[in-house]
């Protein structure tokens, strides 16, 4: 994603909300729609055109914050996009995490904005043990961030055994973004490859899962094995 450097504001003089809002219907593709809402993503926009609208907006930061209190899924998006992700306290993406009703809204939050923001490290260890699986999921999420680049001061053994142990029944999301970590460290580090390989075999998660030609699958030792054969390779 192609976004301002940090702090710059848009030259875009007058844009108005009601404008992006009126710019984000002229967008509006119910074949787009239709695909979308049947992995629960309640909008119709082409997302490269969404891009390329933020593009032209560059970094605004309050029409980002007005954009995400529409409830609008593609106004929400655009908002990730032309924010400064430094820019939020803690306690404001607590409420965004948990106010982000779509999937895709939640990915870009977590990936977009938070893992860029000071508090990252600190929600990350909050929500990893927070009761709804949504929000423990972006945990998760920040967790296998930091598996593979900052694993200092991480107890993957611990986080191999919480996996083991909670993986198989966790919720749709919460399971997705363990099962990720599990294929990280097993990526990352070649001391507990073994083991996460195990875990992956003896619990079966997302074994039959369909994946497109050309494409790994995201079964934990198919997906280990792979990318470490890429690496080595």
């Amino acid at each position: 994603m192609r976004r301002a450097p940090e702090g710059q504001e848009a030259d875009v003089a007058g844009t108005t909300l009601t404008e992006v809002m009126a710019e984000l219907a002229g967008l509006e593709d119910p074949k787009i729609r239709a695909v979308n809402e049947r992995h629960g993503d309640d909008h119709g926009v082409n997302l490269s055109k969404l891009r390329a609208l933020a593009k032209r907006l560059k970094t605004q930061q309050e029409l980002a914050r007005q954009l995400w209190a529409t409830d609008d899924t593609a106004a929400r998006l655009l908002a990730l996009l032309i924010c400064r992700p430094k820019a939020f306290e803690r306690d404001e993406l607590d409420v965004m995490l948990r106010e982000a009703r779509t999937p895709k809204v939640h990915d870009w939050l977590v990936n977009y904005v938070v893992k860029k923001n000071p508090y990252a490290e600190e929600l990350r260890s909050a929500w990893s043990e927070d009761p709804d699986p949504v929000v423990a999921s972006a945990g998760w999420a920040l967790t296998t961030e930091r598996v593979a680049k900052k694993p200092d001061g991480l107890d993957l053994t611990g986080l191999l055994d919480v996996i083991e142990a909670e993986m198989k029944d966790a919720p749709p999301r919460l399971q997705w973004a363990m099962n990720h970590c599990l294929a990280q460290i097993g990526i990352e580090h070649a001391q507990h490859r073994t083991r996460a390989i195990g875990i992956g075999e003896r619990l079966e998660v997302l074994k039959d899962y369909p994946t497109s030609p050309g494409c790994t699958s995201p079964f934990a030792p198919v997906w280990i094995t792979e990318m470490v054969r890429r690496q080595q390779g």
